[in-house]
């Protein structure tokens, strides 16, 4: 699960975005001021900042500034200020990107997205052991869950073990008797539909086109595996 720092002197802004990731599935940590933010970046392990720029005291860009000098984690300004000038002295503060408010919270939501997803296909985020990344799949053993381009995809306990056998091993191709074996543990007889029924379920959630995958692959008379990235 991806954590999300959000800070703004409105509290009415921080609850809606707030809800806004949460049904997305990010956890969020709230602040209201730059030292609040501060605190919570040394506090917290953060994959991404949405930061206000017009706050009393410490203001975004002396916030972003600070952020800069421990970590490079995307950084979100929101701001009420839209000419050009003010972006483009957020961006040269270290900022990743810039919303103006009034803002549609679902374009803040896809610039989440689209953030976290150059970070970890960057290979900007540093890899905890247990996570085992191929592109922009990525597996998380600590807190059984996988993600594709950022998104958390749900996954039952079977075929959790199951992507997890094949992304362990990218590039070997297992048949469907290994696969059964390793996961259910159990000897396997005439075990083809219920793996191929497994598997088809995976595809439909990691793929953009199951038809056409670019992950999980079948190598026709053998078995399956995972397109090595």
């Amino acid at each position: 699960m991806y954590n999300i720092l959000v800070c703004d002197d409105d509290k009415a802004i921080v609850k809606a975005v707030e809800i806004y990731l949460k049904q997305d599935g990010y956890s969020v940590i709230k602040a209201y001021d730059g030292v609040e933010a501060l605190k919570a970046v040394e506090e917290n392990e953060l994959h991404l900042i949405i930061l206000d720029i017009m706050m009393p005291g410490l203001d975004g860009l002396m916030t972003t500034v600070k952020v800069r000098e421990k970590c490079n984690i995307p950084i979100i300004l929101l701001s009420a200020k839209s000419q050009d000038t003010d972006k483009i002295a957020g961006l040269n503060f270290g900022a990743d990107d810039y919303v103006t408010k009034p803002f549609n919270l679902l374009e803040l939501l896809a610039r989440v997205k689209s953030q976290l997803r150059r970070y970890t296909q960057l290979g900007s985020m540093e890899m905890k052991p247990g996570i085992i990344k191929n592109g922009g799949l990525m597996l998380d053993d600590e807190l059984k869950e996988v993600r594709v381009d950022g998104e958390l995809v749900r996954m039952t306990p079977i075929e959790y073990r199951i992507i997890k056998l094949l992304m362990e091993s990218r590039g070997k191709v297992f048949s469907m008797s290994e696969i059964y074996e390793k996961v259910w543990n159990e000897p396997s007889f005439s075990v083809e539909n219920t793996v191929a029924v497994h598997v088809r379920r995976i595809r439909e959630k990691l793929e953009i086109n199951p038809k056409d995958p670019k992950y999980l692959k079948v190598v026709w008379g053998i078995g399956y595996k995972i397109e090595k990235y």
